[in-house]
C-alpha cells in the first residue's frame, strides 16, 4: 500500500529501520513481545550489509558458529555452514533461512528507503516517511542501521566521465562481474580490498592496486568444515555460547580480534632480543611481528613491530620496491584487524601491479582509466572499494528530527558522535539505535552485541508499558559521562594516533569530527553497565507519561 506523505500514515507499536542481522532479530523480538511491528528495509531484500556487499572475496572475519544468532536452537541445530569463517553467500543464505524459518518476511518490507523521521513532542510519535512518499507511525523506532551501511563515495576528479564500467563493492551487483580478459583498477586497500584483489586477479588479464594507505593483514584461517567437525560444535553449542558471551570481544574461538587479545598473553617486544624477535617472524610471519604484549600501549614498541612486520613481508613479496610499498606508516591497532586469503602472494603474480598513491596520488579519473602523477593507466573497469562513514552514517543520511527541531545529523557533525550506552541520543525521545557509538560495535562480534542490545530495548519497551509511560529519552548529563568514560578507555592508546585515519575515529571521512566510536571495556562488562541502568530505574534516562 503506497500512500502520500503525511496521510493516512500506517500505525504501528514500533518501527525497525533496516532488516540485516539487527533488524530481523528486533522484528523477531518484538513480535514475541505481541508489539505490531515493522521493519523498513532500503534493499529490495533482507541482509542489509550482506545484501549489498557482494565483491568478490567477501567473507567475515569471525567464525561461523559465532558470528550467528544465539536465540533459537532450532535454527542453530538446523543452518549447516560449510566454512568456518562464512563468505558473504553463506551469510546472505543464512539470514533469508532465518527470516523464512520464523516466518518474518510478512513483517518486512523491502525496497522502503526512509527519508525522514520526525519526533511529534504532543503525542511522543514518530512519523517516518519513505522516497516514494509513504508513511509510518510509531510511539517507538530502533535504527538498524548498521555500522558498515553509509558507503564512501570518493572525490576523485572526473568519476562521471569515465567511458569503462565503474563498480562499488558496498553496492555490487547481484549477478557479480566477469573480470575475464578485463585491465581491472582496485581504489583502496581496507578489507574489502584486501579481500577482493586475490580474486580478481585469478580472472583479470592485469590487475592495478592503487593503495591509498598500506594496511596490516594477517591471513585468515578460512577452511571448510571436515566431516563431522560441524556436527561435534552443534552438540557442544551450550558451552560455546557461554564461552562467547564471557569473552572480552564477544567471540570466544579464532577470528580477526583474536590478535587483539592474544597479544596480552605474549612476551613483551621491548624486553625482547633481536634473535628472539627474528625467531617470531620466521615461525609465524607477519602475525609475529605483531604478536608482543606491548604493541597496543608502548609506541616504541609499536614502532619496533612496524619494522618487523615490513620484514615479514619482504619474505613473501619477490619485487623489494613492491614489499616496501606495502608496510604500513600508521601503528598496529588503530584500525580494525584484516585477515586475507593470499593478498601478499598476489603481488608475486606477473598480472598484478601496486600503484602507490603515497607517492603518485591520483590525479583524476579519464575517460579512459587513472592518471596519477606518474602517468595514466588505461582500465576497463574501476572497482571503488573506499570504504564506509562508520556507525553514523546510515542515519545521518536520514532526516531525524527530534525535540526542537533538532538534526541528528547536524548533531553529531557539529558535536561528535555521542549516545548513553549506544543505544540512545539526548534530545531524540523514543528512538533507539542499535550498536551506536559509544557501544563495543566496532571491536567485538557483531551478533552477540546486537542480541544483547535487542534485549535490553524489549525489556525497556515492556517495563514502559507497565509503567504507563510513553517517552524515554537520554540525559545529556548521563550522555556526556558516557562519552567521557568511552574515551578515557583509549586515552594514550594507539586508538587515538593522530595519523591513524581510521573508520573506527571516523578519521577517514572529509569533515567528520574524530573521536574513537567504540567502548572498549568488553562486552561482559558493557552488559553490565545496560543491565544496572535498568535495574536502576532507567538512571540516565527521563521517562513521562502522556501529556
Amino acid at each position: 500500500m503506497t500512500g502520500q506523505a503525511g496521510i493516512h500514515p500506517r500505525e504501528y507499536d514500533v518501527v525497525v529501520v533496516g532488516a540485516g542481522f539487527s533488524g530481523i532479530c528486533a522484528v523477531n523480538r518484538f513480535r514475541d513481545l505481541g508489539l505490531s511491528v515493522r521493519a523498513l528495509e532500503a534493499a529490495d531484500a533482507v541482509g542489509g550489509t550482506w545484501r549489498w556487499n557482494r565483491y568478490p572475496g567477501a567473507r567475515c572475519d569471525i567464525e561461523s558458529i559465532e558470528y550467528s544468532y544465539s536465540f533459537s536452537e532450532d535454527i542453530q541445530q538446523e543452518w549447516v555452514w560449510t566454512e568456518t569463517l562464512p563468505c558473504q553467500p553463506e551469510i546472505e543464505a543464512y539470514l533469508n533461512f532465518v527470516v523464512d524459518r520464523l516466518d518474518l518476511r510478512k513483517l518486512i518490507q523491502a525496497s522502503t528507503e526512509v527519508v525522514s523521521m520526525v519526533f511529534d513532542e504532543d503525542n511522543d510519535r514518530w512519523l517516518l516517511t519513505t522516497a516514494t512518499g509513504e508513511t509510518f507511525r510509531a510511539p517507538y523506532v530502533v535504527a538498524a542501521t548498521g555500522i558498515l551501511s553509509a558507503p564512501l563515495d570518493p572525490d576523485i576528479p572526473g568519476k562521471e566521465r569515465y567511458g569503462g564500467v565503474s563498480l562499488s563493492t558496498a553496492r555490487y551487483p547481484d549477478d557479480g562481474f566477469d573480470y575475464a580478459g578485463k585491465r581491472v583498477g582496485v581504489i583502496g586497500t581496507g578489507s574489502t580490498g584486501v579481500q577482493a584483489v586475490p580474486v580478481i586477479a585469478d580472472a583479470a588479464a592485469h590487475l592495478w592496486v592503487f593503495q591509498r594507505s598500506a594496511a596490516y593483514t594477517l591471513p585468515s584461517n578460512a577452511r571448510p568444515f571436515v566431516p563431522g567437525e560441524l556436527d561435534a560444535l552443534k552438540a557442544d553449542y551450550a558451552a560455546i555460547r557461554a564461552a562467547q558471551r564471557a569473552a572480552h570481544v564477544g567471540a570466544a574461538r579464532i577470528s580477526a580480534f583474536s590478535v587483539m587479545v592474544e597479544v596480552y598473553s605474549r612476551p613483551a617486544l621491548l624486553t625482547a632480543t633481536p634473535e628472539e624477535r627474528q625467531a617470531a617472524v620466521e615461525e609465524r610471519g607477519v602475525a609475529g611481528a605483531l604478536y608482543w604484549s606491548d604493541v597496543f600501549t608502548d609506541m616504541d614498541a609499536n614502532a619496533i613491530a612496524r619494522e618487523l612486520y615490513g620484514e615479514a613481508i619482504a619474505r613473501i613479496v619477490h619485487d623489494p620496491a613492491t614489499a616496501a610499498a606495502l608496510v604500513p606508516t600508521y601503528p598496529f591497532g588503530c584500525k580494525r584487524p584484516i585477515i586475507d586469503l593470499g593478498y601478499y602472494e598476489a603481488f608475486n603474480r606477473d598480472n598484478v601491479s601496486l600503484v602507490d598513491l603515497r607517492a603518485s596520488p591520483i590525479v583524476e579519473i579519464t575517460e579512459s582509466g587513472i592518471r596519477t602523477e606518474a602517468g595514466e593507466v588505461d582500465l576497463d573497469v574501476i572497482v571503488f572499494a573506499t570504504g564506509f562513514d562508520a556507525v553514523t552514517g546510515a542515519l545521518s543520511a536520514i532526516e531525524v528530527r527530534g525535540c526542537g527541531g533538532l538534526v541528528l545529523g547536524d548533531v553529531w557533525r557539529d558535536a561528535g558522535a555521542e549516545s548513553y550506552l549506544g543505544l540512545q541520543v539526548a534530545g531524540f525521545p523514543n528512538l533507539f539505535l542499535v550498536q551506536g557509538p559509544g557501544s563495543p560495535s566496532l571491536a567485538s562480534n557483531f551478533v552477540t552485541v546486537l542480541e544483547d542490545s535487542i534485549d535490553w530495548i524489549a525489556t525497556c519497551l515492556a517495563d514502559l508499558r507497565a509503567g504507563g509511560y510513553s517517552r524515554i529519552e537520554a540525559l545529556p548529563a548521563a550522555q556526556a559521562e558516557w562519552t567521557a568514560l568511552t574515551t578515557s578507555l583509549v586515552e594514550g592508546s594507539v586508538l587515538l594516533d593522530p595519523s591513524c585515519n581510521s573508520w573506527w575515529n571516523g578519521g577517514n571521512v572529509p569533515g567528520k569530527k574524530r573521536r574513537y566510536l567504540s567502548y572498549v571495556g568488553g562486552v561482559p562488562e558493557y552488559r553490565k553497565h545496560c543491565i544496572a541502568v535498568a535495574e536502576d530505574g532507567y538512571r540516565g534516562f527521563a521517562l513521562s507519561t502522556p501529556g
